[in-house]
Protein backbone atom coordinates (compact mmCIF):
# COMPACT_ATOMS: atom_id res chain seq x y z
CA UNK A 1 0.00 0.00 0.00
CA UNK A 2 1.29 3.46 -0.93
CA UNK A 3 0.54 6.81 0.69
CA UNK A 4 1.31 10.02 -1.18
CA UNK A 5 1.30 13.77 -0.62
CA UNK A 6 2.64 13.38 2.90
CA UNK A 7 5.01 15.56 4.92
CA UNK A 8 7.20 12.79 6.32
CA UNK A 9 9.76 12.92 9.12
CA UNK A 10 12.32 10.68 7.43
CA UNK A 11 15.10 8.66 9.02
CA UNK A 12 17.50 11.61 8.85
CA UNK A 13 15.05 13.58 11.05
CA UNK A 14 14.09 16.09 8.39
CA UNK A 15 10.59 16.68 7.03
CA UNK A 16 10.27 15.89 3.35
CA UNK A 17 7.21 15.78 1.14
CA UNK A 18 6.46 12.70 -0.89
CA UNK A 19 5.18 9.16 -0.68
CA UNK A 20 5.90 6.05 1.35
CA UNK A 21 5.02 2.39 1.16
CA UNK A 22 3.76 -0.14 3.71
CA UNK A 23 4.29 -3.83 2.98
CA UNK A 24 3.29 -6.64 5.38
CA UNK A 25 3.27 -4.32 8.37
CA UNK A 26 6.65 -2.74 7.63
CA UNK A 27 7.82 0.35 5.82
CA UNK A 28 8.78 -0.28 2.23
CA UNK A 29 10.03 2.42 -0.12
CA UNK A 30 10.38 5.91 1.40
CA UNK A 31 10.06 8.87 -1.00
CA UNK A 32 10.03 6.67 -4.14
CA UNK A 33 10.13 8.34 -7.55
CA UNK A 34 7.44 6.10 -9.02
CA UNK A 35 4.17 6.24 -7.11
CA UNK A 36 1.08 4.24 -8.17
CA UNK A 37 -1.90 6.28 -9.29
CA UNK A 38 -4.10 4.60 -6.70
CA UNK A 39 -1.86 5.61 -3.79
CA UNK A 40 -3.81 7.04 -0.83
CA UNK A 41 -3.58 10.84 -0.87
CA UNK A 42 -2.90 12.22 2.61
CA UNK A 43 -3.49 15.79 1.50
CA UNK A 44 -0.23 17.20 2.85
CA UNK A 45 -0.68 15.76 6.34
CA UNK A 46 2.31 15.34 8.63
CA UNK A 47 3.49 11.74 9.14
CA UNK A 48 5.68 10.92 12.14
CA UNK A 49 6.77 7.65 13.77
CA UNK A 50 4.55 6.16 16.45
CA UNK A 51 5.37 7.59 19.87
CA UNK A 52 7.45 5.56 22.34
CA UNK A 53 6.86 6.04 26.07
CA UNK A 54 9.71 4.92 28.34
CA UNK A 55 8.47 6.38 31.61
CA UNK A 56 4.82 5.97 32.56
CA UNK A 57 3.52 4.17 35.62
CA UNK A 58 -0.06 3.81 34.52
CA UNK A 59 -3.37 5.25 33.35
CA UNK A 60 -7.09 4.46 33.31
CA UNK A 61 -7.10 3.60 37.02
CA UNK A 62 -4.31 1.02 36.71
CA UNK A 63 -0.64 1.04 37.69
CA UNK A 64 2.04 -1.26 36.28
CA UNK A 65 3.23 -2.09 39.78
CA UNK A 66 -0.17 -3.61 40.61
CA UNK A 67 0.91 -6.75 38.77
CA UNK A 68 -2.58 -6.92 37.26
CA UNK A 69 -2.45 -8.41 33.75
CA UNK A 70 -5.92 -7.19 32.73
CA UNK A 71 -4.98 -3.74 34.01
CA UNK A 72 -1.79 -3.73 31.97
CA UNK A 73 -3.80 -4.61 28.86
CA UNK A 74 -6.14 -1.67 29.52
CA UNK A 75 -3.11 0.57 30.00
CA UNK A 76 -1.71 -0.60 26.66
CA UNK A 77 -5.01 0.17 24.92
CA UNK A 78 -5.01 3.69 26.36
CA UNK A 79 -1.41 4.27 25.25
CA UNK A 80 -2.32 3.28 21.70
CA UNK A 81 -5.28 5.66 21.69
CA UNK A 82 -2.81 8.42 22.60
CA UNK A 83 -0.51 7.61 19.66
CA UNK A 84 1.92 5.58 21.75
CA UNK A 85 2.69 2.49 19.66
CA UNK A 86 5.48 1.17 21.93
CA UNK A 87 5.97 1.55 25.66
CA UNK A 88 8.11 0.50 28.61
CA UNK A 89 6.14 0.81 31.85
CA UNK A 90 7.94 2.12 34.92
CA UNK A 91 7.82 0.39 38.28
CA UNK A 92 8.03 2.05 41.71
CA UNK A 93 10.20 1.61 44.77
CA UNK A 94 8.62 -1.55 46.16
CA UNK A 95 9.69 -4.92 47.66
CA UNK A 96 11.25 -7.40 45.26
CA UNK A 97 8.31 -9.80 45.43
CA UNK A 98 5.93 -7.05 44.31
CA UNK A 99 8.24 -6.07 41.47
CA UNK A 100 8.60 -9.71 40.45
CA UNK A 101 4.84 -10.03 40.08
CA UNK A 102 4.59 -6.81 38.05
CA UNK A 103 7.45 -7.83 35.78
CA UNK A 104 5.75 -11.18 35.19
CA UNK A 105 2.71 -9.36 33.78
CA UNK A 106 5.01 -7.56 31.35
CA UNK A 107 6.45 -10.87 30.20
CA UNK A 108 2.95 -12.27 29.75
CA UNK A 109 1.73 -9.38 27.60
CA UNK A 110 4.80 -9.73 25.38
CA UNK A 111 4.09 -13.43 24.95
CA UNK A 112 0.33 -13.12 24.38
CA UNK A 113 0.34 -9.98 22.17
CA UNK A 114 -3.27 -8.87 22.81
CA UNK A 115 -4.92 -7.01 19.95
CA UNK A 116 -5.57 -3.28 19.98
CA UNK A 117 -2.66 -2.61 22.31
CA UNK A 118 0.53 -0.63 22.23
CA UNK A 119 3.52 -3.00 22.13
CA UNK A 120 5.48 -3.48 25.36
CA UNK A 121 9.18 -3.13 24.48
CA UNK A 122 10.71 -3.29 27.94
CA UNK A 123 10.51 -2.12 31.55
CA UNK A 124 12.02 0.85 33.34
CA UNK A 125 12.94 -0.24 36.87
CA UNK A 126 12.52 3.00 38.83
CA UNK A 127 13.77 2.13 42.27
CA UNK A 128 14.52 0.95 44.89
CA UNK A 129 18.18 2.12 44.73
CA UNK A 130 17.51 5.77 45.55
CA UNK A 131 18.46 8.60 47.89
CA UNK A 132 16.17 9.13 50.87
CA UNK A 133 16.50 12.92 50.53
CA UNK A 134 15.50 12.89 46.85
CA UNK A 135 12.99 10.06 47.03
CA UNK A 136 10.19 12.35 45.82
CA UNK A 137 7.01 10.27 45.60
CA UNK A 138 8.90 6.98 46.04
CA UNK A 139 8.07 5.08 49.23
CA UNK A 140 10.92 5.47 51.75
CA UNK A 141 10.02 2.19 53.46
CA UNK A 142 11.32 0.19 50.50
CA UNK A 143 14.52 2.05 49.59
CA UNK A 144 17.60 -0.16 49.26
CA UNK A 145 21.29 0.17 48.54
CA UNK A 146 22.42 -1.10 45.12
CA UNK A 147 22.01 -4.84 44.92
CA UNK A 148 23.15 -6.32 41.62
CA UNK A 149 22.28 -9.90 42.60
CA UNK A 150 18.72 -8.90 43.45
CA UNK A 151 18.47 -6.90 40.24
CA UNK A 152 19.85 -9.76 38.17
CA UNK A 153 17.28 -12.15 39.63
CA UNK A 154 14.48 -9.79 38.61
CA UNK A 155 16.07 -9.28 35.19
CA UNK A 156 16.32 -13.02 34.52
CA UNK A 157 12.86 -13.67 35.90
CA UNK A 158 11.19 -11.46 33.28
CA UNK A 159 13.32 -12.68 30.41
CA UNK A 160 15.56 -9.63 30.24
CA UNK A 161 12.73 -7.14 29.79
CA UNK A 162 14.33 -4.59 32.11
CA UNK A 163 15.74 -2.12 29.58
CA UNK A 164 16.37 0.85 31.91
CA UNK A 165 17.55 0.49 35.52
CA UNK A 166 17.67 3.56 37.80
CA UNK A 167 20.19 4.32 40.54
CA UNK A 168 21.45 7.14 42.75
CA UNK A 169 25.24 7.35 42.17
CA UNK A 170 26.13 8.42 45.71
CA UNK A 171 24.95 5.17 47.28
CA UNK A 172 27.51 2.57 48.40
CA UNK A 173 28.36 0.22 45.55
CA UNK A 174 26.65 2.35 42.90
CA UNK A 175 29.61 2.50 40.52
CA UNK A 176 30.10 -1.26 40.70
CA UNK A 177 26.38 -1.72 40.02
CA UNK A 178 26.61 0.51 36.95
CA UNK A 179 29.63 -1.37 35.60
CA UNK A 180 27.74 -4.67 35.78
CA UNK A 181 24.21 -3.57 34.87
CA UNK A 182 25.32 -1.58 31.78
CA UNK A 183 26.12 -4.92 30.12
CA UNK A 184 22.43 -5.84 30.41
CA UNK A 185 20.51 -2.59 29.94
CA UNK A 186 20.61 1.20 29.97
CA UNK A 187 21.56 2.53 33.41
CA UNK A 188 19.96 5.79 34.50
CA UNK A 189 20.79 8.31 37.22
CA UNK A 190 17.67 9.03 39.25
CA UNK A 191 16.32 10.26 42.60
CA UNK A 192 19.75 11.42 43.65
CA UNK A 193 21.39 14.06 45.81
CA UNK A 194 24.81 13.31 44.38
CA UNK A 195 27.67 15.69 43.72
CA UNK A 196 29.25 16.37 40.36
CA UNK A 197 32.02 13.90 41.20
CA UNK A 198 29.57 11.11 42.06
CA UNK A 199 27.65 11.75 38.85
CA UNK A 200 30.82 11.84 36.76
CA UNK A 201 31.95 8.54 38.26
CA UNK A 202 28.61 6.98 37.29
CA UNK A 203 28.66 8.24 33.69
CA UNK A 204 32.31 7.23 33.35
CA UNK A 205 31.28 3.77 34.54
CA UNK A 206 28.57 3.55 31.89
CA UNK A 207 25.39 5.36 32.97
CA UNK A 208 23.87 6.87 29.82
CA UNK A 209 20.47 8.15 30.94
CA UNK A 210 18.92 10.68 33.33
CA UNK A 211 15.47 9.95 34.72
CA UNK A 212 13.03 12.92 34.65
CA UNK A 213 15.61 15.71 34.31
CA UNK A 214 15.49 18.42 37.00
CA UNK A 215 13.05 16.42 39.14
CA UNK A 216 14.44 14.54 42.18
CA UNK A 217 18.01 15.73 41.57
CA UNK A 218 20.09 18.76 42.58
CA UNK A 219 19.80 21.86 40.44
CA UNK A 220 22.79 23.44 38.72
CA UNK A 221 24.89 25.65 41.01
CA UNK A 222 28.06 27.43 39.94
CA UNK A 223 30.06 26.05 42.87
CA UNK A 224 28.28 22.72 43.16
CA UNK A 225 27.33 21.79 39.58
CA UNK A 226 25.80 18.42 40.41
CA UNK A 227 24.38 15.85 38.01
CA UNK A 228 23.36 17.84 34.96
CA UNK A 229 26.74 19.27 33.88
CA UNK A 230 28.38 15.87 34.40
CA UNK A 231 25.84 14.33 32.03
CA UNK A 232 26.05 17.11 29.43
CA UNK A 233 29.85 16.96 29.33
CA UNK A 234 29.91 13.24 28.56
CA UNK A 235 27.98 13.79 25.35
CA UNK A 236 26.28 10.40 25.20
CA UNK A 237 23.82 10.72 28.08
CA UNK A 238 20.12 10.96 27.21
CA UNK A 239 17.82 12.94 29.48
CA UNK A 240 14.11 12.36 30.03
CA UNK A 241 11.91 15.40 30.52
CA UNK A 242 8.29 15.63 31.67
CA UNK A 243 6.38 18.05 29.43
CA UNK A 244 2.99 17.98 31.15
CA UNK A 245 3.12 21.72 31.88
CA UNK A 246 3.32 21.26 35.66
CA UNK A 247 6.59 19.50 36.50
CA UNK A 248 8.83 21.78 34.41
CA UNK A 249 8.57 25.37 33.18
CA UNK A 250 8.64 25.69 29.37
CA UNK A 251 11.82 27.79 29.56
CA UNK A 252 13.56 24.97 31.39
CA UNK A 253 12.37 22.53 28.73
CA UNK A 254 13.89 24.73 26.01
CA UNK A 255 17.09 25.00 28.05
CA UNK A 256 17.29 21.21 28.34
CA UNK A 257 17.03 20.79 24.57
CA UNK A 258 19.76 23.42 24.16
CA UNK A 259 22.06 21.65 26.62
CA UNK A 260 21.54 18.05 25.56
CA UNK A 261 20.48 18.76 21.93
CA UNK A 262 17.67 16.99 20.11
CA UNK A 263 19.94 13.97 19.76
CA UNK A 264 19.83 13.18 23.48
CA UNK A 265 16.45 14.36 24.79
CA UNK A 266 13.54 12.02 25.59
CA UNK A 267 10.05 13.36 26.23
CA UNK A 268 8.07 11.40 28.82
CA UNK A 269 4.73 11.76 30.57
CA UNK A 270 5.62 10.06 33.90
CA UNK A 271 1.89 9.43 34.17
CA UNK A 272 0.24 7.43 36.93
CA UNK A 273 -3.05 5.57 37.19
CA UNK A 274 -4.68 9.00 37.38
CA UNK A 275 -4.10 9.67 33.65
CA UNK A 276 -7.46 10.03 31.97
CA UNK A 277 -9.32 10.03 35.31
CA UNK A 278 -9.97 13.74 35.89
CA UNK A 279 -9.59 16.36 38.62
CA UNK A 280 -9.93 15.18 42.21
CA UNK A 281 -9.16 11.53 41.45
CA UNK A 282 -7.61 9.93 44.53
CA UNK A 283 -5.38 6.89 44.23
CA UNK A 284 -2.61 4.73 45.65
CA UNK A 285 0.91 5.40 44.39
CA UNK A 286 3.43 2.84 45.59
CA UNK A 287 1.79 2.57 48.99
CA UNK A 288 1.14 6.31 49.39
CA UNK A 289 -2.06 8.22 48.63
CA UNK A 290 -2.14 10.91 45.97
CA UNK A 291 -4.80 13.18 44.50
CA UNK A 292 -5.09 15.03 41.17
CA UNK A 293 -5.12 18.70 42.14
CA UNK A 294 -4.90 21.47 39.57
CA UNK A 295 -4.12 18.97 36.81
CA UNK A 296 -1.20 17.21 38.51
CA UNK A 297 -0.99 14.42 41.10
CA UNK A 298 0.25 15.32 44.58
CA UNK A 299 0.91 13.30 47.71
CA UNK A 300 -0.98 14.28 50.83
CA UNK A 301 2.05 16.29 52.03
CA UNK A 302 1.96 18.37 48.84
CA UNK A 303 4.84 16.61 47.05
CA UNK A 304 4.34 16.63 43.29
CA UNK A 305 4.06 13.01 42.17
CA UNK A 306 3.26 11.50 38.77
CA UNK A 307 1.52 13.39 35.99
CA UNK A 308 -2.07 13.03 34.81
CA UNK A 309 -1.00 13.59 31.21
CA UNK A 310 0.05 11.40 28.28
CA UNK A 311 2.91 11.43 25.78
CA UNK A 312 0.86 12.93 22.93
CA UNK A 313 -0.03 15.96 25.08
CA UNK A 314 3.59 16.24 26.23
CA UNK A 315 4.85 16.19 22.62
CA UNK A 316 2.41 18.85 21.47
CA UNK A 317 3.27 20.95 24.53
CA UNK A 318 6.97 20.84 23.68
CA UNK A 319 6.31 21.96 20.11
CA UNK A 320 3.99 24.75 21.30
CA UNK A 321 6.67 25.90 23.75
CA UNK A 322 9.17 26.47 20.95
CA UNK A 323 11.14 23.24 20.83
CA UNK A 324 12.08 22.61 17.20
CA UNK A 325 9.47 20.27 15.75
CA UNK A 326 11.98 17.75 14.42
CA UNK A 327 13.77 17.63 17.78
CA UNK A 328 10.54 17.24 19.75
CA UNK A 329 9.31 14.37 17.57
CA UNK A 330 12.69 12.66 17.68
CA UNK A 331 12.61 12.96 21.49
CA UNK A 332 9.28 11.11 21.57
CA UNK A 333 10.18 8.41 19.03
CA UNK A 334 13.72 7.52 17.99
CA UNK A 335 15.60 8.58 21.12
CA UNK A 336 13.43 6.50 23.47
CA UNK A 337 13.78 3.58 21.06
CA UNK A 338 17.56 3.90 21.46
CA UNK A 339 17.25 3.91 25.26
CA UNK A 340 15.33 0.63 25.03
CA UNK A 341 17.70 -0.84 22.43
CA UNK A 342 14.92 -1.32 19.85
CA UNK A 343 15.92 1.40 17.37
CA UNK A 344 16.47 -1.18 14.63
CA UNK A 345 12.80 -2.21 14.89
CA UNK A 346 10.83 0.97 15.62
CA UNK A 347 11.32 4.67 16.25
CA UNK A 348 11.78 6.09 12.75
CA UNK A 349 10.28 5.92 9.29
CA UNK A 350 12.81 3.78 7.44
CA UNK A 351 12.58 0.84 5.08
CA UNK A 352 12.28 -2.47 6.93
CA UNK A 353 11.13 -1.08 10.26
CA UNK A 354 7.69 -1.80 11.69
CA UNK A 355 5.17 0.60 10.14
CA UNK A 356 4.06 2.37 13.32
CA UNK A 357 3.14 5.94 12.43
CA UNK A 358 0.80 8.85 13.10
CA UNK A 359 -0.93 11.03 10.52
CA UNK A 360 -1.55 14.54 11.84
CA UNK A 361 -2.60 17.98 10.59
CA UNK A 362 0.22 20.58 10.62
CA UNK A 363 -0.91 21.95 13.99
CA UNK A 364 -1.01 18.50 15.67
CA UNK A 365 -4.62 19.11 16.67
CA UNK A 366 -5.56 15.49 15.90
CA UNK A 367 -3.98 12.18 14.95
CA UNK A 368 -4.64 8.93 13.16
CA UNK A 369 -2.76 6.01 14.67
CA UNK A 370 -1.27 3.16 12.62
CA UNK A 371 0.25 0.07 14.24
CA UNK A 372 2.17 -2.30 11.95
CA UNK A 373 0.54 -0.57 9.01
CA UNK A 374 -3.06 -0.92 10.24
CA UNK A 375 -5.13 2.03 11.34
CA UNK A 376 -6.34 1.62 14.90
Amino acid sequence: MFYKNARILTGDFEFKTGAFEVVDGKFGAILPENVPEDAIDLGGATVIPGLIEVHSHGNSGYDFSDGNYEGLVEMAKYYLSCGVTSFAPASMTLPYDVLEKAFATAKKIVEEKPEGCSVLRGIQMEGPYFSYKKRGAQNADYLKEPDFEGFKKLYDGCGGLIRIADIAPELPGAVEFVEKAKELCTVSIAHTDCTYDHAKAAVDAGATHLTHLYNAMPGIHHRNPGVIPAAVEKGNVRAEIICDGYHIHPASVRLAFSMFTGKNMIIISDSGRCAGQGEGYRFDLGGQMATVLGGVAKLDDGTIACSASNLWICLTNAIAWGVKEEDAVRAATYNPACALGVQDVVGSIETGKQADFLVCPPDYSAKRVFLAGKEM
